[in-house]
C-alpha cells in the first residue's frame, strides 16, 4: 500500500483502550480516508486507567477530532466530556466522542451498529425474545437498542449484581421488566427454551482462545439466532455450532463495522461507505 500524505492540515482521528493492539480500526478506517481521498488518519492509542484523563485533555490541546473509545473507558470517560448524545445518556456509555472546537460530545454508536447488522440481515428484534450474556458496556448499549426497540430481554452474567443493574435500569426508562439471571448452565438452558435471538456480548471465544464458546451445542436449535460480538474470529466456535444446528447466524463484524461507518458519518459529516469498511476489516482478519 502506497503511502498517503500526512501534512499540516491532517486530521486525526483514532481509538483509545487497554488492550489495544488487537484492533481492527486503524485499518478499516485508513483504507476509507485513502479510496475517498481524505486528509485524515486513524491512529490507535493505549491508554491505560490512570492515563485517562490526560489523554482526554490531549485530545482537546491536540485537537483531536473523534475518538471511538473501548475497555475499559466507556463509562469513566463520561464525567470528562462536556456533552453527552441522549442515548448515550440513557446508556450510561461512550464509544465514539466528537471534538468540536475543544468541546467535546459523547455518543453510543455500539447501540445502532447492533441494530444495523440486525436489520440489514432482514431480522426485526421487535416483538422477540432476546437473551444476552454478558453485562458490560457493550451488553448495555445492545440491551437498551432492543428494549427500546420492543424486544424482552434476558440478561446473565456471572456477577448477577451487575445484570441486575442493567434490567432496573431498562426498567426505569422503559417501563418494561427485564429479567437479570446469573450465568450459569441451568440458567442458560432455561432461558434458550423461549429465545428467538442469543447474543453473546462476552469476549469467550475470542482470538487466541477460538476453542471456546459460551453455550454448550445441545442448547442450540433450528429457529434460533445467534449474534456474536466477538469479530475475531469471523466465525466463532458458537457461530460454528449454530450453523451446525441448523440455525442463523450474525457475526461480530457486522456490528463492528456499523458502529464504525456510524462514527465516521459523526467525525466528517459524510456518509459511510459500509462495503469498503466490511471489505478492509475482512481482508485484515482473513490473513
Amino acid at each position: 500500500m502506497e503511502n498517503r500524505l500526512i501534512s499540516g492540515t491532517t486530521k486525526i482521528c483514532g481509538v483509545i483502550g487497554d488492550p489495544i493492539a488487537h484492533t481492527m480500526s486503524p485499518v478499516m478506517h485508513n483504507a476509507v480516508f485513502k479510496e475517498m481521498g481524505m486528509d485524515y488518519v486513524y491512529v490507535a492509542f493505549q491508554v491505560k486507567k490512570e492515563g485517562l484523563g490526560e489523554a482526554i485533555q490531549g485530545m482537546r490541546g491536540l485537537n483531536i477530532r473523534g475518538l471511538n473509545v473501548t475497555i475499559p473507558h466507556k463509562v469513566a470517560i463520561i464525567p470528562l466530556l462536556d456533552r453527552l448524545d441522549h442515548l448515550a445518556e440513557l446508556i450510561g456509555a461512550v464509544n465514539t466522542v466528537v471534538n468540536d472546537n475543544g468541546v467535546l460530545t459523547g455518543y453510543n454508536t455500539d447501540a445502532e451498529g447492533f441494530l444495523r447488522a440486525l436489520l440489514e440481515r432482514g431480522i426485526e428484534p421487535r416483538g422477540k425474545n432476546v437473551v444476552i450474556l454478558g453485562a458490560g458496556g457493550a451488553s448495555r448499549a445492545i440491551s437498551f437498542i432492543l428494549a427500546e426497540r420492543g424486544s424482552s430481554l434476558v440478561i446473565l452474567n456471572r456477577t448477577l449484581d451487575k445484570a441486575k443493574e442493567c434490567a432496573s435500569r431498562i426498567g426505569e426508562v422503559f417501563q418494561k421488566e427485564a429479567k437479570a439471571l446469573e450465568f450459569d448452565s441451568e440458567n442458560l438452558a432455561k432461558a434458550l427454551t423461549e429465545a428467538d435471538i442469543l447474543v453473546n456480548t462476552t469476549s469467550v471465544g475470542m482470538y487466541p482462545d477460538t476453542g471456546e464458546t459460551p453455550v454448550s451445542a445441545d442448547l442450540l436449535r433450528p429457529g434460533l439466532i445467534a449474534v456474536d460480538i466477538v469479530y475475531n474470529p469471523i466465525k466463532t466456535r458458537l457461530l460454528e455450532e449454530t450453523e451446525a444446528a441448523g440455525a442463523r447466524t450474525i457475526s461480530g463484524i457486522d456490528m463492528f463495522v456499523w458502529q464504525g461507518a456510524l462514527a465516521f458519518e459523526k467525525w466528517t459529516g459524510l456518509k459511510a461507505p459500509v462495503k469498503l469498511m466490511k471489505e478492509a476489516a475482512i481482508k485484515v482478519l482473513e490473513k
